[in-house]
This record gives structure tokens, sequence and C-alpha cells, in this order.
């Protein structure tokens, strides 16, 4: 048996062993007598509500900001992220750059992470410029919280306009047709 045989040999029983090791780690059960029952409280105590846009609000935002884009034939992307920054609806409007899908994501996530439009945050790359190093975030104008009660919900962000501030009117245009 040549050597890289018997390597590839030696190799695959112990990976054996150690699979058999692992199941048979993996499949021991408990004792009888330490078994525990496990009960979850759901009070309000432990519980937390967080309001969340529907699919369809979040569509009617999106569609809402990219045919305020459209009218003044500006190419976008716009996205809505919920509370937690996920993405809920994504919209590439016909033409936009490649670059734009993304770049708005990144600024609704900002704008909700942070319950401001993304153009007030760019003041603060002045005194903390290491904000923009924070994952998934973007600094620039194009990003728009949506609010209940004061209190963060979704956000909306745009990208692909010329500028920024054409981009956060855009966004605007998505909060205010929820408001309709």
């Amino acid at each position: 048996m040549t050597n890289a045989k018997k390597l590839l040999a030696a190799s695959a029983a112990v990976l054996a062993a150690g699979t058999v090791g692992a199941v048979a780690a993996n499949a021991a059960s408990p004792a009888a007598g330490t078994r525990t029952t496990v009960k979850a409280d759901a009070d309000d105590r432990n519980l937390a509500q967080s309001t969340h846009l529907t699919i369809a609000a979040a569509t009617k935002a999106a569609q809402a900001s990219l045919d305020a884009a459209a009218k003044e034939g500006q190419k976008v992307s716009v996205a809505v992220v919920d509370r937690d920054g996920n993405t809920v609806v994504t919209l590439r409007g016909d033409g936009a750059g490649p670059q734009s899908y993304t770049s708005a994501e990144k600024k609704a996530f900002t704008a909700v992470s942070w319950n401001a439009p993304t153009s007030a945050l760019v003041s603060r790359l002045a005194q903390t410029p290491n904000l923009k190093d924070i994952p998934g975030t973007l600094f620039l104008p194009g990003g728009a919280p949506v609010q209940a009660k004061g209190a963060p919900v979704a956000a909306i962000g745009v990208a692909g306009a010329p500028s920024g501030d054409l981009d956060e009117k855009f966004a605007q245009a998505g909060v205010a047709a929820l408001n309709q």
C-alpha cells in the first residue's frame, strides 16, 4: 500500500472513530432522577411588544418613494427595513445603478438604528468618525425613519439619485404615503 493510501485509510479511521464517539456522547440520556421540568413564564414581565409595518404598508411606502423618483426622472432603488433593521421590501427601479440596491438598504438600516434621517446623522461623523465603521451602516442622506408615537418602527432608504438630498426627499415621500 502506498503512503498516500495509508494516510487516507488512517484519516478515514480517525474520522469514523470521532463520529462514533460524538454520536455515542450525544445519544446518552440523563439519569431518570436528574430530569427537571422547565416551565416557560409568559407573564407580561417577560414579554416585549414591538410594532412592525405590514408587508402591504412597506410595499406601499417603497412604491411611493419609487414613484416620486420616477416623476423627477431619477433611477433609484428603495429599501424598507423593520425596527430590527431586517429588510422587508426592496424595489430596484428600472435603470438604477448596481450600487443603489445595497446603499438603499444600508441607509434604511442606519435611519432606523438611530431613529433619525441619515442627513441629520452625517454631521455626527465630524465628532465621532468611527461611527462609519459600524457594520451595515451608511452615513449619507437618503434614509428616513418611520415612527409610531415617536418610536422607530421601520425606515425607508433610497439611493441612486445624483444627490443625497434627492434620495432623502424620495424616502420622505414613502413615509408620507403611510400617513394617507
